[in-house]
């Protein structure tokens, strides 16, 4: 386990919406290293870039062209390898996004794939014995779109054709399924691990893997695609043992016993998690303002994950990504911004930041796609700088801006945040001081529900290693709550670190919790 995780929280990075550095309206690599300070000042140690290689952005970047270029309107793989360098120097990491189940349809190995004559690139992908083959269970079919006689499988977009790692149990009555040991899905396998490691050697220190328990085909249970990923991780334990792998699998207790470092949880798999930010049909969310939100709908569903990788690896919790809508910032004010932050800042695992909810960054409705965004196009717009033009994101036209920047006249922006000791710019700049000045507040922490039932508020929890004790209190309600805690353990005193000084109170009788409205704190226990 790379020792550097565990102080570690990550910031992600839309590179077309994040900077632009040369006025031409879309984000770029030189960008991000201006703003490097910026990332420094508040206190992420890595950085986690959405893709950055050659693409025809059918899907933002997630229909790859070149895995070993990067995309043009981004910069040169000079800039990337200098961003790495200079994150470095700074104390902050970089992780790529690494699109391993499929590429674009103008990829040069799929070019070739789709040709009449048998080449080495025939079995890369996964295509059926005829073009009048139009369906295979529990598969997408593109049919007619190639020169062979033969349609191809997509694994999301028409024009995303899924890379062949192989099928776990082939359709005997299908003989175009291949097994995961056939020469196609091998020589595929040993591609992906050359393209890891053309990046690691120029400076990246890990991937997060997209789409990371969909690789083998027709596997039910998982078990031939954790096999793929358990032979990586050996690869990279051996070669790269400074490097980590983070999956999109929203399954960490099967994705971090079989080879990833941690594991995402994502709102359209775990509704625990969903629950705590975004509403769900007419369902509120936790953190809520009406107190009606229900904190055992997350914790029930989190504490069978922490067990199952707890000492193994572990959970990368985010305030929100690209796909996610509504932003944590939608419908909330300041307070409510850092009473979410203080949460996710205090758990057990890897926090991941979007970038701009630290700013309480709003979601655009109504916007038009782009580039295969759709219902997420909203959540992907500019970073809000400053009060300057396209709120300092670019100096481009704002009508050549690659989306436009929220026109609202109270949008949040770096520099009001920075100036505002009450933000939640400021709350989460302390909140990731504190994080990584007490180990507890790492990512081993031990982490143990002190007071957390279903409908009531606060929520308390602590988290310990070795002698030190820091205690959480959070209220996220619009009314003052409390709760006495008569059973604490051991504890004498306490110190306060961020949020309410005065929150807890010891009497006679033990010690009780107080929170005024949408409000937290941390403590050390002395």
């Amino acid at each position: 386990m790379p020792a550097w995780l565990e102080n570690t929280v990550f910031y992600q990075i839309y590179p077309q919406t994040f900077r632009d550095s040369n006025g031409d309206g879309i984000g770029d690599l030189r960008g991000i290293i201006e703003k490097l300070p910026y990332l420094q000042e508040l206190g992420v140690t890595g950085l986690w870039l959405s893709p950055c290689f050659e693409s025809p952005f059918g899907d933002a970047g997630y229909d790859v062209a070149d895995f070993y270029k990067v995309a043009p309107r981004y910069g040169t793989n000079d800039d990337l390898r200098a961003l790495f360098a200079e994150a470095k120097r700074r104390g902050i990491r970089v992780m790529l996004d690494l699109v391993a189940g499929h590429t674009s349809n103008q990829c040069a190995w799929f070019r070739e794939s789709q040709r009449h004559e048998r080449n080495q690139y025939s079995d890369w992908y996964i295509w059926t014995d005829s073009v009048w083959t139009w369906f295979a269970p529990n598969l997408q079919v593109v049919v007619g779109g190639a020169e062979r006689d033969a349609n191809y499988v997509p694994n999301f977009f028409h024009f995303q054709p899924a890379l062949n790692y192989g099928f776990a149990k082939p359709d005997p009555k299908m003989p175009w399924q291949q097994p995961v040991d056939a020469p196609g899905p091998q020589a595929v396998r040993a591609e992906l691990k050359k393209i890891m490691a053309y990046w690691f050697d120029l400076g990246a220190s890990g991937f997060r893997v997209d789409m990371a328990g969909s690789l083998v085909k027709n596997d039910p249970d998982g078990s031939a695609t954790a096999a793929l990923w358990r032979e990586f991780r050996a690869w990279m334990d051996r070669e790269y043992p400074d490097c980590a792998l983070v999956s999109e699998w929203s399954q960490p207790q099967i994705a971090v016993p079989q080879g990833f470092h941690m594991d995402f949880l994502l709102p359209f798999a775990k509704p625990g998690y969903k629950a705590l930010f975004r509403p769900d049909g007419d369902a509120v969310p936790i953190f809520d303002r009406s107190g009606r939100g229900n904190i055992r709908t997350f914790l029930d569903e989190f504490a069978p994950l922490y067990d199952a990788t707890k000492g193994r690896g572990f959970i990368a919790i985010p305030s929100g990504n690209h796909d996610t809508v509504p932003r944590l910032g939608d419908g909330r004010e300041a307070r409510d911004v850092a009473v979410a932050m203080a949460f996710l800042l205090t758990m057990p695992g890897v926090p991941f930041i979007y970038y701009g909810d630290e700013l309480g960054m709003r979601a655009l409705d109504g916007l038009p796609s782009k580039e295969g965004g759709y219902g997420r196009t909203g959540c992907r717009t500019p970073m809000q700088w400053d009060a300057s033009a396209n709120a300092g994101f670019s100096a481009a036209p704002a009508d050549q801006l690659y989306l436009p920047v929220d026109p609202s006249p109270t949008r949040p922006t770096v520099a009001a945040g920075l100036a505002d000791p009450q933000s939640s710019l400021r709350a989460t700049q302390e909140l990731l001081a504190l994080r990584k000045t007490h180990p507890a507040l790492g990512a081993s922490g031990e982490f143990r529900e002190l007071y957390a039932e279903a409908g009531q508020w606060p929520v308390v929890y602590e988290r310990t290693l070795g002698s030190e004790r820091i205690l959480v209190a959070l209220n996220p309600t619009d009314t003052a709550r409390e709760v006495r805690l008569p059973a604490l353990p051991a504890l004498e005193s306490v110190r306060a670190l961020a949020g309410e000084a005065a929150a807890f109170v010891s009497g006679a009788d033990g010690w009780t919790v107080k929170l005024p409205p949408v409000s937290y704190a941390v403590v050390k226990a002395g």
